[in-house]
């Protein structure tokens, strides 16, 4: 397999990702004291960071390996909103419809850290479904879209913040298939069994199993099976593709499946490796069809960020040197 070339091939790959953004927000400093109206430490604040979470960090692990991106959302009209779009567009992510709504507020998780531990988290968000106006406005947008520069895949990235109802996925997903678009899908629980149809269903196994409502007793090769018909028979999909966190990754198709062993790696941080899977596989598999090569690549792109603290991007070199050395033999 010549890797480099299929490298090479995804900068004519166009990709939409649609689905939950939000604003990641880190605040560093140092505890010295108790607050002397309430039993809390006084963090004084040293330094502020703000990162794309949530679906953006899909984008930004497709922008890193060359895809001409775009994201599809809606925000709102704030000044969270503002500084996301515009860390979107340094990103060169594609934000015409980053929609804002008079109706929401922007995702935005702070987290206050001192001496590398997490004292407190604190979420901004509305979770309710979006307006059947901003349905709309979403559902003609992205068909304006298709009709002038058609993608090659979309990406269901869900949150469960309310992007993604019922209505839009399956407005969506007959878009897809009239447009002949590749459809893939990283669930949350709300919306499980909504994307009825898609090439690509990509859950861990944890989603699973509390979407089917099964116990595992064992990850083998016999009992995937039994949850690939399980899904096949609600979802009516194409492939699925499970992440197994410490055992790999398992896909099946029509025609063959396998678990795939995840590589021995130096586990730092496990933050959006479930990101990188779903940006490389519905990459590689939007370039060549193959979703065994899409799941072998994916299995190793998701080990390689576990490597980093935090959230982090793939790093295309390091991905592709990887690929070179470990599916080469």
């Amino acid at each position: 397999m010549n890797f480099e070339q299929l490298f090479n091939q995804f900068k004519n790959i166009k990709v939409v990702v649609l689905g939950d953004v939000m604003l990641d927000s880190y605040m560093w400093g140092h505890v010295e004291r108790i607050s002397p109206e309430a039993p809390v430490p006084v963090v004084s604040i040293t330094k502020k960071e703000y990162r794309i979470g949530g679906a953006g960090n899909v984008a930004l692990n497709l922008v890193a390996l060359g895809a001409s991106t775009s994201v599809i959302s809606m925000i709102g009209n704030d000044e969270d909103g503002k500084q996301l779009k515009q860390m979107f567009e340094n990103f060169n992510v594609q934000t015409q419809l980053l929609l804002t709504s008079s109706e929401r507020i922007t995702t935005n998780k702070t987290r206050v850290i001192s001496r590398n531990q997490q004292m407190m988290r604190l979420d901004a968000e509305i979770t309710k479904d979006i307006s059947v106006t901003d349905e709309q406005r979403l559902i003609n947008g992205i068909e304006i879209l298709f009709k002038n520069n058609k993608p090659n895949v979309l990406i269901f990235e869900d949150y469960n913040k309310g992007v993604l109802t019922a209505n839009i996925i399956k407005a969506v997903i007959a878009l897809c298939k009239q447009y002949n678009v590749i459809t893939t899908v990283d669930p949350k629980h709300k919306n499980f069994f909504a994307f009825k149809g898609v090439d690509i269903f990509k859950p861990n196994l944890k989603e699973v199993k509390e979407g089917l409502n099964i116990l595992l007793e064992e990850v083998n090769i016999n009992n995937l099976q039994h949850i690939h018909a399980g899904l096949k028979e609600k979802l009516q999909h194409e492939i699925s593709l499970i992440t197994l966190s410490e055992y790999g990754v398992f896909y099946q198709s029509s025609s063959e499946n396998k678990i795939i062993p995840t590589h021995i790696r130096n586990i730092a941080d496990v933050s959006g490796a479930g990101d990188t899977v779903i940006a490389v596989a519905s990459l590689v598999y939007a370039a060549t069809k193959q979703i065994k090569l899409a799941a072998e690549i994916a299995n190793i792109a998701g080990g390689l960020v576990c490597e980093e603290v935090g959230t982090a991007a793939i790093n295309s070199k390091k991905l592709l040197a990887e690929c070179e050395l470990l599916l080469n033999l």
